[in-house]
């Protein structure tokens, strides 16, 4: 069954054509979906600093096993900093609206983080013997809705 949520207890976000892959995109969102803003901003720090690994739960073939993942039962997991810095600024972005809301942080959680592709930029390099290689650069569109709780 769907939730009903007020509307003046929400803030949104959302960032369009980034350019980050949606696959570390999809795999940040489904970790931090459901988490505290301010926990979901200590976790994106630490991946950005190299010090917390995210569990890639569908890219997961050949993927190198991590220990600091046992808090989520999973075992492969990657660092994708650039993604994680990204959407660290599209929470900052629906931290600031909930204040300009005046929702209080402390009681805010995620209740929605969801990604999705954008464009595909396509590029080619030109090789010898007339052959050429594709330089595709993928986007993706972000989205993220905290709703503040009653304590």
């Amino acid at each position: 069954m769907e939730q009903k949520y007020d509307a003046d207890r929400l803030a949104k976000a959302s960032g369009r054509d980034i350019r980050i892959k949606p696959k570390h995109a999809r795999e940040i969102c489904a970790v931090i979906n459901g988490m505290k803003v301010d926990q979901a901003k200590t976790f994106l720090e630490k991946v950005i600093r190299l010090e917390q690994s995210v569990p890639f739960r569908r890219h997961k073939k050949k993927g190198a096993h991590r220990n600091d993942l046992k808090q989520f039962k999973w075992y492969a997991g990657k660092y994708p900093q650039k993604a994680a810095a990204r959407i660290y600024e599209i929470l900052t972005s629906v931290e600031s609206n909930a204040e300009y809301k005046g929702l209080d942080i402390d009681l805010c959680r995620i209740i929605h983080a969801a990604t999705h592709h954008g464009r595909i930029i396509k590029r080619y390099i030109q090789r010898a013997h007339g052959r050429s290689t594709a330089k595709f650069k993928h986007l993706s569109h972000v989205e993220l809705i905290i709703y503040e709780f009653p304590s």
